[in-house]
């Protein structure tokens, strides 16, 4: 691709992250991904180029063995003439969210990452004139803790996110708890699947979002007011499921096209489009969690109707649903089991800073660096090397937690449809699809103390503020010492 001899007005802003701005193409099925900082950080060529390649090889030589190798995308470093990387910066500023110019796109260096754009079909080339419908949804962590290290037992029987959704409303980050439950859609069990998608499709904050040809028709920017009108969507959707257009409109059309959504998600969630040689590597036994949390409103559902046992049918090994909770249950000690191993590790660097290079803290991230990702014990021999394992370990489960799934989909007629192409039904079209994961950038090893300390916050703040509710036991207790503490909320 020959970036120099575009036009920067063929580029659009396409959203952005903590750490990186992204753009694609109006034309052409690529974005390109830049590097961000605050405005009094300056970082050399050399620094930004490094950090572009740690990220290339991690998807490379980590995440792709995890995942597999048609879902993980790694990219390439591209280098960029300045002027077309400043007109491109001038261009794009007006469209980016006021909560995002804290820090500002390298427009010094020239170095991009230039990735395939996920909202597009990725398996085989494709006729582009094609409507292309995209899906893409930030699942969470999909089991409740087993580790022994666990201090709260609530922490065994309610799953992270839905305790963790109490504490966001508190701090106006939404303003409703959403139903979804991760353990829900990983559960294999199609009628809780579907809950949960439906759920996402009520509430779905920054967990899941729908483009049409590239375009976002539902879901978040940015914290900002969801676009969520279910009317508006179907009818963005009706000519993908009923294109004879032979459904009147309506709540019930309305609701019948939003069924076929979630049936289409659900199926493509569940296939099996790559073999991944990941499948080398022991697996985290699936049944050491709990396979329900006790907050999910599927599950208070069934209890309400006397039923007290959740079914869990089990998901494909091959599917990236079973392969992202196997990544994620690389997290085999918790946060609380976890936290004095970093400790030990960051105690040795004090004592050895120059042996951080030696730990791979920082990359490389090569096929050394997978091959120690492989050692699964839990028997702690006071090593550092033991401490080190299991604190990369982490790392890749808090990545494989906070990824997406992107599911593209393309109409497709049945004389063009064949085995090398995967495609779905639904009960008035048929369509071809690819499924991809994006947002694979290892979490920092800095971020640790942060998530130790977070992860009291949600409990304690669930144990006080929605549990002690439901209990009048507990309420009570809680009532008898509570401290008389002022909060103040914004207005």
């Amino acid at each position: 691709m020959e970036v120099e001899k575009m036009d920067e007005n063929e580029w659009k802003y396409h959203g952005e992250g903590n750490q990186s701005l992204v753009v694609s193409h109006c034309q052409r099925c690529v974005v390109l991904r830049f590097l961000k900082f605050p405005p009094n950080q300056n970082k050399t060529s050399e620094e930004i180029l490094h950090h572009l390649q740690n990220i290339v090889d991690f998807g490379k030589h980590v995440m792709k063995q995890f995942f597999g190798e048609n879902y993980v995308h790694h990219g390439e470093i591209i280098k960029l003439p300045l002027d077309f990387v400043r007109q491109l910066c001038l261009k794009i500023q007006p469209e980016r969210p006021e909560s995002r110019c804290d820090k500002d796109m390298d427009t010094l260096s020239g170095y991009a990452m230039c990735l395939p754009n996920l909202t597009r079909l990725q398996t085989y080339r494709f006729v582009e004139h094609r409507p292309i419908l995209c899906i893409e949804i930030k699942p969470k962590c999909g089991f409740i803790p087993f580790s022994s290290h666990v201090s709260q037992e609530i922490k065994h029987k309610v799953c992270r996110y839905c305790m963790h959704q109490h504490l966001k409303v508190a701090n106006g980050k939404w303003k409703r708890p959403s139903k979804y439950c991760p353990l829900d859609l990983f559960s294999g069990n199609k009628q809780r699947m579907h809950f949960a998608l439906k759920s996402l499709l009520q509430e779905a904050q920054n967990n899941l979002k729908i483009f049409k040809n590239g375009e976002l028709i539902y879901g978040c920017k940015d914290d900002q007011d969801c676009v969520s009108d279910w009317n508006e969507l179907a009818r963005h959707l009706k000519p993908f499921f009923f294109p004879s257009n032979g459904l009147v409109s309506g709540p019930h059309c309305t609701r019948t096209i939003v069924k076929e959504l979630i049936h289409i998600i659900t199926m493509t969630l569940l296939s099996s489009t790559d073999a991944c040689r990941a499948g080398d590597m022991k697996t985290v036994p699936i049944s050491q969690g709990r396979s329900y949390c006790e907050a999910s409103a599927f599950n208070k559902e069934l209890v309400r109707n006397g039923k007290h046992k959740l079914e869990s049918s089990g998901l494909p090994r091959g599917c990236l649903l079973y392969k992202t909770l196997q990544a994620q249950m690389l997290d085999m000690l918790d946060i609380e089991g976890l936290y004095p191993l970093y400790s030990r590790v960051e105690q040795y660097l004090e004592e050895f800073p120059e042996e951080r290079s030696t730990l791979q803290i920082d990359g490389p991230y090569n096929e050394v660096f997978y091959e120690k990702l492989l050692d699964l014990s839990t028997e702690d021999d006071g090593t550092v090397a033991f401490a080190l394992t299991k604190v990369q370990q982490y790392r890749i489960a808090m990545t494989a937690k906070d990824c997406s799934i992107m599911i593209a989909l393309s109409p497709c007629l049945q004389d063009e449809c064949s085995e090398q192409r995967p495609v779905v039904l639904t009960s008035k079209s048929r369509f071809t699809f690819s499924v991809s994961v994006l947002d694979l950038d290892l979490k920092p090893y800095e971020s640790i103390p942060h998530q130790y300390k977070l992860d009291g916050k949600i409990v304690n703040y669930y144990l006080k503020n929605v549990q002690a509710k439901d209990d009048p036991v507990m309420s009570s207790l809680f009532k008898e010492n509570e401290d008389c503490t002022l909060v103040l909320h914004k207005v």
